[in-house]
């Protein structure tokens, strides 16, 4: 059946996901460990991943795949975790993974920071294949803004641009005069 391999569902993607995860869990038992509050810190960051993986996997249900195509019987899902970002599962693996790592040990660690950048790319594949599938998909991209993580900018969209000052010109002489009283 035309379309229907493991490689243009996007297996590429999947293979180096479960290689990045094996390394960082090889990378796990590596000499040179964080502090021991941040390894707590690290185990509280995980099982909040795993709480949040577990979320996502449940809402997404039988549409689930490790492939960034969807299932021909796929939904689009745009209600629980999914109603904040458009890829939990990623957002929550990455937490796991990081959250894992820091408990266990700096190499580890930084091997998993690596894994929500690659979640961040096939996220960008996924969404290619799901606005084909899904013609709401558009709809719900605008609706819900972020793909990854939901607070990641939500800071600098609320305190807006930096003011621009012309060159050469200081703080103070930026900033309106006070009033005396």
């Amino acid at each position: 059946m035309p379309g229907s391999s493991t490689s243009a569902r996007g297996a590429g993607w999947v293979r180096a996901q479960f290689a990045l995860i094996l390394v960082i869990v090889g990378l796990g038992v590596a000499p040179g460990d964080w502090p021991g509050w941040a390894r707590v810190a690290g185990a509280v960051v995980a099982v909040t991943g795993l709480a949040g993986l577990a979320w996502s996997i449940r809402t997404l249900g039988d549409s689930l795949t490790p492939y960034p195509k969807p299932r021909d019987e796929g939904v689009l899902i745009e209600t629980g975790p999914y109603r904040f970002v458009r890829h939990p599962i990623y957002t929550a693996g990455s937490l796991l993974f990081v959250g894992s790592a820091v408990a266990a040990s700096v190499p580890a660690t930084l091997a998993a920071l690596l894994l929500p950048v690659l979640w961040w790319f096939k996220a960008g594949v996924e969404e290619r294949f799901l606005t084909e599938r899904f013609p709401a998909y558009a709809s719900y991209r605008r609706r819900v803004r972020r793909r990854l993580f939901p607070f990641l900018s939500a800071a600098r969209r609320r305190a807006g641009p930096a003011p621009r000052r012309a060159a050469g010109s200081s703080d103070a002489a930026s900033r309106p005069p006070r009033a005396h009283r």
